[in-house]
């Protein structure tokens, strides 16, 4: 806060000051212009995403993921030994664990009228759901994005970049998969799921995003 001044100055000055004093405490990233003769492409989100989806983010969840059961079951008892074997050790410090699992049962329940679809599924025979699956197009949360170990804040210029990259998975999980997933009567069929889902709260069911979704036919 400026002192209050008791004599005249130069209004000119002071006005020269505090542009400068405003300058020196804020930090001016330039915008990449892309195409048009810039140094540094334009962030696109989605196109690292589909780089990367095959090559590295398939690969690593199926090698990662834990039955969800016995994920699930360790992560209520003790979320740190869960995360270290199932997780990212890697997070924020401030985020919640995101767990890898592989997910396989029967449909109990399914929201399909909505844009943010669903379906229930029971993974232990009880014939209760044991998690909520997303297959979208509209999806919660980041999920896989934040499972990945090799995917760091750090490595972004700033949050908004790196919340459109988290994102940009699900665009992606729909646009390639989840989008050709059938609608209509799905209670009853088994399903496969590689995904990700992170610690929530409550009663709540675990809330799975999927890489990899498979539902069996209609007999």
């Amino acid at each position: 806060m400026l002192n209050k001044l008791t004599w005249p100055i130069p209004a000119v000055p002071i006005l020269a000051a505090m542009v400068g004093i405003g300058l020196t405490a804020c930090k001016i990233l330039p915008t990449p212009s892309g195409e048009n003769g810039g140094n540094a492409p334009a962030f696109n989100a989605d196109k690292m995403v589909g780089d990367i989806w095959a090559a590295k983010v398939v690969p690593y969840l199926r090698q990662k993921a834990g039955p969800f059961p016995e994920v699930h079951a360790l992560a209520k008892a003790d979320p740190a030994a869960a995360g270290a074997k199932y997780g990212n050790p890697k997070k924020q410090a401030n985020s919640p664990w995101t767990f890898a699992v592989r997910l396989e049962g029967k449909v109990v329940a399914a929201n399909t009228q909505s844009r943010a679809a669903t379906m229930d599924v029971d993974a232990d025979g009880d014939g209760k759901a044991d998690a909520r699956v997303q297959i979208g197009p509209a999806m919660r949360g980041t999920a896989l994005r934040d499972s990945l170990d090799f995917i760091q804040f750090n490595d972004f210029t700033n949050q908004i970049d790196f919340a459109q990259f988290g994102k940009a998975f699900n665009t992606y999980a729909d646009k390639t998969m989840l989008s050709k997933l059938p609608r209509e009567g799905l209670e009853g069929r088994s399903v496969r799921v590689v995904g990700a889902y992170a610690v929530g709260s409550g009663q709540d069911l675990p809330l799975v995003t999927p890489a990899e979704a498979e539902i069996e036919p209609k007999p």
